[in-house]
């Protein structure tokens, strides 16, 4: 699909990576970008539609699915890293807070917007994924945990949307230059980079975005890891 003329829906745009994506829509042309936060007067930069969204939320999920009913393209980003070992952490609050947000969250979002996406001609879908879909780092194990199980969800996903033309991407990546990887010294790819790949991708039909070499070195390591990918 062409992003020039797109009508686009960003989750968690008011910052990081979800504000490049919104700000590369519509450097690219789309005709209307969605910006979606808990809190929409948080997304100031102009030319966006602010929409309040809580992906955790399903009545907030399908009042957006309401509202932004002209989406031909979704890019699911939002999530959340709480950080915490599986065997070690004091609870489990954190796991189940990354699973509610990384995993059933985009899902409620893909459930929602399917059909909306479906009416307007099929379209494409992306989620915002990672490395630690396929490899572990123990400190943060809850959050490879969630980002292995939405990748196996997005496959699924993908799928059951192929039939109505729907287009669904995969993007997985190490470290992007984010709040979320602040505290960490390893290489860090741009946000814009990272979206300049995926905007791309969508043009290109492609359903797998391996965002920088560390990610492409991991998944080339997997079971015919060199033949995924589209």
């Amino acid at each position: 699909m062409n992003i020039g003329g797109a009508i686009a829906l960003v989750t968690g745009a008011n910052r990081g990576l979800g504000r490049a994506f919104a700000q590369g829509l519509l450097a690219r042309g789309a005709h209307t970008v969605y910006a979606a936060a808990r809190d929409p007067k948080t997304v100031t930069d102009p030319g966006l539609t602010p929409v309040a969204l809580d992906i955790t939320d399903p009545a907030s999920v399908a009042a957006a699915a309401e509202r932004c009913s002209d989406t031909t393209l979704l890019i699911n980003n939002a999530g959340i890293l709480r950080g915490d070992s599986l065997l070690t952490a004091d609870t489990l609050d954190g796991a189940r807070a990354e699973l509610e947000t990384n995993l059933f969250g985009t899902l409620a979002m893909c459930r929602d917007f399917a059909p909306v996406l479906g009416r307007n001609g099929g379209g494409a879908l992306v989620n915002m994924l990672s490395v630690l879909s396929w490899h572990t780092l123990p400190r943060i194990g809850s959050y490879g945990v969630s980002k292995a199980v939405a990748w196996s969800m997005t496959n699924a996903v993908r799928e059951e949307l192929r039939p109505q033309g729907t287009l669904t991407v995969a993007v997985h990546a190490a470290f992007i230059d984010t709040d979320m990887a602040a505290d960490t010294n390893q290489p860090k790819i741009s946000p814009a980079d990272v979206v300049e790949q995926v905007l791309d991708a969508v043009e290109a039909g492609r359903e797998e975005v391996l965002a920088d070499a560390v990610t492409r070195q991991v998944r080339n390591m997997l079971p015919g890891g060199e033949n995924h990918g589209h």
